[in-house]
């Protein structure tokens, strides 16, 4: 059988889409038949509207900057509209931004007489291999063989791997972002602690937001651990999730927990 041809997967930096670059893509049922296990795909962003996202792309105009394969595909159980995830595989960001065209000036993408007016407005676009290994190519040396991803300042205390240290000024403890997906597969987004949904609280401006939680701090083994996320990850909100890291000598348990939250608010809240 042919292989699939590959395809361009779109990140924008401003999203309700819950994408985790080079960890997890999400995305409406319309692309299913595209993005299927082995699938090749290169990363896309359009112009940068916003300067305060400078700081997290290789360029402001609209450019390719990252390759991957498609691993696991699974429904998105919070999604009423049958949106999915796909696990990203074998992600390597490009050292150097490759720009929308080419040194001749035109587009690396060829674009259908039918699709001109629309064809940018795709969240998922198949390409020939003639086009992907053309990007590749652009991309100089080739993308870095890395699957580092930066995780969001606002989720620092999301626990999300194997712990493994690294120094830069001080110790830190690498997380993957696939296992806090897994997590969230598993228990969904509702607080584990105070029983808080974003989304029943704020509507669509809060769904799927969470934090995830270690039962087992990474601090506290200084070493490469192995996680399971049905076990040893569950969802907090950020208020639980603080309050359970307050004491840096005591992490809470989830009893514990639960114990505060029942004090507070009675039985009927967890």
């Amino acid at each position: 059988m042919a292989a699939q041809m590959p395809a361009i997967i779109v990140e924008n930096d401003e999203s309700s889409w819950q994408d985790q670059t080079g960890a997890m893509y999400h995305f409406p049922e319309r692309y299913l038949s595209i993005l299927t296990p082995g699938q090749r795909v290169i990363y896309y962003k359009g112009r940068m509207r916003d300067a305060r996202f400078a700081q997290d792309r290789l360029s402001p105009a609209p450019h390719y900057f990252g390759v991957a394969t498609i691993g696991r595909v699974f429904p998105d159980t919070n999604s009423h509209k049958r949106d999915n995830f796909a696990a990203i595989e074998n992600y390597s960001r490009f050292r150097l931004a490759v720009p929308l065209r080419d040194p001749s000036g035109r587009t690396f993408e060829t674009i259908p007489d039918s699709r001109q007016a629309n064809y940018w407005r795709a969240g998922v676009r198949v390409i020939n291999e003639e086009t992907y290994n053309r990007i590749l190519n652009a991309a100089g040396e080739g993308p870095r063989h890395s699957t580092r991803v930066t995780i969001p300042e606002e989720e620092e205390l999301t626990s999300g791997s194997e712990g493994r240290r690294r120094m830069v000024y001080t110790t830190v403890y690498e997380r993957d972002p696939r296992l806090r997906a897994r997590a969230l597969e598993l228990h969904g987004t509702t607080c584990f602690g105070c029983n808080l949904n974003f989304e029943d609280q704020y509507g669509e401006r809060g769904r799927g937001f969470i934090h995830i939680h270690h039962m087992r701090p990474l601090h506290h083994h200084g070493r490469e651990i192995k996680v399971n996320p049905e076990t040893d990850l569950i969802p907090l909100c950020p208020n639980c999730h603080c309050i359970t890291h307050r004491d840096k000598n005591h992490t809470l348990t989830l009893g514990e927990l639960r114990e505060i939250v029942r004090y507070r608010y009675g039985d009927g809240r967890v």
